[in-house]
């Protein structure tokens, strides 16, 4: 069985990878003027990549089998294979916002949204390991979350000017930070779903699933996008704008595996700790229209605060 501290220290990997496909797919949303065109780049590249994975390998191929099988077998509900569907409006909010908002503030706004929701996931017994009660120190350490949003958005109240998408153009930061909240909040729901079917097929399954569905609704909402405003500007040259999407099919299935590992909030709570790190980083190196400002700072502060809070709450017993 996996060490807990090696289950954290993957999380902690994965979490880096979802700040640095952020700025990824931020800078492809700019630069296409479309941030749900850059979002279905991210996702169907990386939906071609697994492809030539199951085109090559039989044990993929059966791994799909065993999802199907479960699902006749009732084993899985088809609801269940929808976690792409959350993924997708994470890696739309990315595009969006992180031009606007920086890898900062964004990270802590799906941070926030992704805490919460881990509550109720793990609450209710959604992933696959189980039931875990709520205790004081996983909702002081919640709520402390929410605060930090807050704060992080506090600071820069008045309209911005988004070049990724010309009908999101003059939204106030506070209401532009919701996207990446209710992005997180999907997140622990597509963490916990994916886990079920890699449960029941394997990892690799699950994450081709995830990028099928993910992209399906993209490319629907994409349709809809350049009936009101247009098809995107044309697509840059530079190779680094398309690897989001291979990113993405890294962490989506070690999150697979992880959750499995040490549960849905105790995954939320390392990949915090990645992406709140690698994001101040960025931010920093690599300055977004967003300057890094005193209150982001403080806002990434207090989400650490919350996640030593909710840290101290026991881990679920083996299952």
């Amino acid at each position: 069985m996996v060490s807990r501290r090696s289950g954290l220290g993957f999380g902690l990997m994965i979490g880096a990878g979802v700040a640095v496909q952020g700025r990824i797919n931020g800078e492809l949303g700019v630069r296409l003027q479309d941030g749900i065109a850059a979002a279905a780049v991210s996702f169907g590249s990386g939906f071609l990549l697994l492809l030539v994975a199951v085109a090559l390998s039989p044990r993929l191929r059966k791994g799909l089998r065993d999802v199907r099988g479960a699902l006749t077998a009732g084993e899985l509900r088809p609801w269940q294979l929808l976690g792409g569907l959350c993924g997708a409006m994470f890696v739309a909010s990315q595009s969006l916002t992180v031009a606007a908002l920086g890898v900062t503030a964004f990270t802590v706004a799906a941070v926030s949204g992704q805490l919460l929701s881990s509550l109720l996931v793990d609450r209710l017994g959604v992933g696959p390991g189980g039931r875990t009660p709520v205790t004081a120190a996983r909702a002081g350490g919640a709520v402390l979350a929410v605060a930090a949003v807050l704060l992080a958005g506090s600071g820069e109240s008045g309209p911005v000017s988004l070049d990724t998408s010309s009908w999101l153009d003059g939204v106030a930061v506070p209401v532009l930070l919701a996207l990446p909240a209710l992005a997180g909040i999907g997140l622990a729901w597509q963490q916990a779903w994916n886990g079920r079917i890699g449960s029941a097929g394997s990892p690799f399954a699950a994450t081709v699933i995830n990028f099928a569905v993910g992209l399906l609704g993209l490319l629907i909402v994409e349709a809809v996008v350049v009936v009101r405003v247009g098809p995107p500007a044309g697509f840059p040259a530079q190779p680094w704008l398309y690897l989001g999407g291979a990113i993405g099919v890294l962490f989506i299935a070690a999150g697979v595996l992880v959750v499995r590992w040490i549960g849905v909030l105790l995954m939320g709570l390392s990949t915090v700790a990645g992406q709140l790190s690698s994001s101040l980083v960025l931010d920093w190196a690599l300055p977004t229209g967003a300057d890094l400002s005193a209150v982001k700072l403080v806002g990434c502060v207090l989400t650490f605060a919350a996640v030593l809070i909710a840290a101290r709450a026991p881990v679920p017993a083996e299952r």
